[in-house]
């Protein structure tokens, strides 16, 4: 992909390694068969749980389904990309992990390589519709997820025009 985060290298990858490149086989049942994850549904808040000689998702049931697989992701972002159990872990360490889980939920949930390839009504609310149905993802993590995409692409654009026109302080 030109000019992606390292995060949404990895994304990609991940996806191409489990063989999904469709918004429809974004579900929590397909991803964890094909990583090999345990997802167990109860009346809990959604977390991994480290058991003995066991690892495995624990999602709440009564979440809607946008929000449970938010939840998958945010948890399967911990999975992947942390280890241990972080009950031990120092308050800004224990931030930084849950800020870097968030990061890779939204990233996971509505994967900016597939992002690309909708085709966008013209009004934003519209397109944030668009979103959340294509992604299965609540209207306000559609909106974020947006926001977030349209702020890298402004960046992008913002670092390209300095790199074009050399500036003089």
């Amino acid at each position: 992909m030109a000019h992606s985060t390292l995060l949404e290298d990895y994304v990609f990858s991940l996806y191409q390694s489990l063989r999904i490149s469709e918004p429809s086989q974004l579900t929590i049942d397909i991803i964890a068969r094909r990583l090999g994850v345990e997802v167990e549904y109860a009346d809990a808040g959604s977390k991994t749980v480290h058991a003995p000689q066991e690892v495995f998702i624990l999602i709440d049931r009564r979440l809607s389904p946008e929000k449970q697989w938010q939840d998958f992701s945010h948890e399967l972002g911990h999975l992947l990309r942390h280890c241990g159990n972080q009950l031990s872990l120092p308050s800004p360490f224990l931030k930084m992990q849950e800020w870097q889980a968030d990061n890779f939920m939204y990233h996971f949930c509505v994967p900016t390589f597939m992002l690309e390839k909708v085709e966008f009504p013209w009004r934003k609310q519209e397109v944030i519709s668009k979103i959340a149905q294509t992604f299965n993802v609540e209207l306000e993590f559609a909106a974020e997820r947006l926001e977030r995409w349209l702020r890298k692409k402004e960046e992008l654009h913002f670092y390209s025009y300095l790199s074009n026109h050399k500036m003089h302080v």
